[in-house]
């Protein structure tokens, strides 16, 4: 009788008659030194001193408008209804005459930091905390391209997410959480590819969480066991990790299977905490009333702040699936409704960490992955022309909390608003920066892959000295 454990694979095969191919895996191993293979969420140093050890990410999905937000603009006011002097602006669909915005625009705090009405309680009562960067640009005006730029990197391919590479250079406080969660209601464009580990290990990958369920015990599917109890289930696991270990021995530190090992064992510590953390019911009746909890992005910006204080490295709040602030039509009526959805949710998170102290250690990033266009977008069929086109060309982000000026609006666009012109930003800037924040030199957090280093900027990026305090 043959012994199944020398049994080959078709992997195996290969791996055992191709001379000196096992040289190959060498690279991996050696990062994996780098990482404890049995606590890879160890927290680890970064390269020199932090200003910010969290960040949270609300990703306004689908493309806010620049001028309609934060980037006031007279002159299209001015050219309103008329043909502007760019001539064709280069976007993804046919644009026509100037629209002017309908939203009012106003100044405020000390700074008199420009806000449009739409977040008109983010800006009055945190405008002296809040940096603007006007001249973001990306490199295409489409979605998918576009937010896998903005979480990786890297437009076209699969790369770790930047939660991933914080969780891999930082490891998490809390070894009972993972370090990085994603919230969103639904799934975004490009879905999962937005907070991936890709060549990383996978316990760095973003844990998704869907927050249209409201059930703790359902955010995380399975997250308890109903048939056995605790002590049961640790043996359990011990024996099967036992059984995994001896099926790696001979796979050469296969890293799939390193992965679904660390998921089994972060899976058992999360059963308590985790159903804690995510129990918004435990807060109180003022909490839930400042962050409108009864809403989906009030309930998950609270949960952010929740796994913030419990420890977790990075959480990422999308406002909705899809791209809901894609206004292609309406943009009058669809900007003002989603203004109202995240405005007074995200006032309330800026104001709760200020209070219990976390806000100096906490870095909050709030936009899209691009703009949209200061001319009219023509309507494929016909009708009113209502809503603006995507532009990657110049937009608006904004950051607070962490190390970072308030007060603070940086760079421009045009008179116009459609291209940045001042202190341009691209994303793998914004990438370098927040790593800086997070304690790393964006050149030297790299992981050994496929004969190469890499990192989160590729090659590019340059910190942007001028916003941090």
């Amino acid at each position: 009788m043959s012994d199944p454990s020398r049994m080959f694979s078709r992997r195996d095969l290969l791996r055992t008659t191709g001379t000196g191919l096992g040289l190959l895996a060498l690279p991996a191993l050696l990062n994996a030194d780098e990482v404890s293979a049995s606590n890879p969420l160890a927290v680890r140093s970064p390269h020199f001193a932090s200003r910010a050890k969290h960040l949270v990410h609300i990703y306004l999905n689908g493309g806010p408008s620049q001028v309609d937000t934060w980037d006031p603009k007279t002159e299209l006011t001015k050219w309103g209804g008329k043909k502007l002097p760019l001539g064709n602006l280069t976007t993804e669909r046919e644009t026509g005459v100037a629209l002017a915005s309908p939203f009012q625009f106003a100044q405020y705090g000390d700074s008199g930091l420009w806000c449009s009405e739409i977040f008109h309680q983010t800006a009055s009562r945190h405008a002296d905390r809040i940096c603007v960067i006007r001249s973001m640009y990306a490199n295409t005006p489409n979605h998918e391209q576009s937010m896998r730029l903005m979480n990786t990197g890297d437009e076209r391919l699969s790369r770790p997410s930047y939660g991933s590479w914080l969780t891999y250079g930082l490891g998490c406080e809390n070894q009972n959480l993972p370090g990085f969660v994603t919230l969103c209601p639904g799934l975004p464009v490009a879905d999962s590819s937005n907070w991936r580990s890709s060549f990383l290990p996978g316990i760095f990958q973003g844990t998704y969480l869907d927050t249209r369920k409201t059930n703790v015990t359902e955010l995380i599917a399975n997250i308890q066991n109903p048939v056995i109890g605790a002590t049961d289930q640790r043996r359990q696991l011990d024996l099967l990790s036992k059984l995994n270990r001896q099926h790696q021995a001979a796979r050469q530190e296969d890293a799939n299977l390193e992965a679904r090992i660390q998921s089994f064992e972060l899976a058992f510590r999360m059963q308590m905490e985790a159903t804690d953390a995510l129990d918004i019911s435990k807060e109180s009746k003022a909490t839930q009333e400042l962050y409108k909890a009864e809403t989906v992005h009030g309930r998950q910006l609270l949960i952010a702040r929740r796994l913030i204080e419990r420890g977790v490295r990075v959480v990422q709040c999308y406002h909705g699936d899809v791209q809901p602030w894609d206004s292609h039509s309406n943009i009058a009526g669809e900007h003002r409704k989603l203004g109202n959805e995240a405005d007074g949710p995200i006032a309330a998170l800026l104001t709760d960490l200020a209070q219990r102290g976390l806000l100096d250690e906490t870095l909050v990033l709030c936009g899209g992955e691009f703009g949209r266009t200061p001319a009219v977008e023509i309507p494929i069929g016909g009708g009113n022309p209502t809503g603006r086109d995507h532009n990657h060309h110049g937009f608006s982000i904004w950051l607070a909390g962490g190390g970072i000026k308030g007060g603070l609006a940086y760079g421009s666009t045009d008179d116009f608003g459609y291209r940045a012109v001042e202190n341009r930003v691209h994303i793998h800037d914004l990438h370098a920066t927040l790593l800086h924040q997070m304690g790393f030199d964006h050149e030297r957090l790299t992981y050994r892959h496929a004969g190469r280093d890499f990192r989160l900027t590729d090659v590019h990026g340059r910190i942007v000295n001028e916003i941090l305090a």
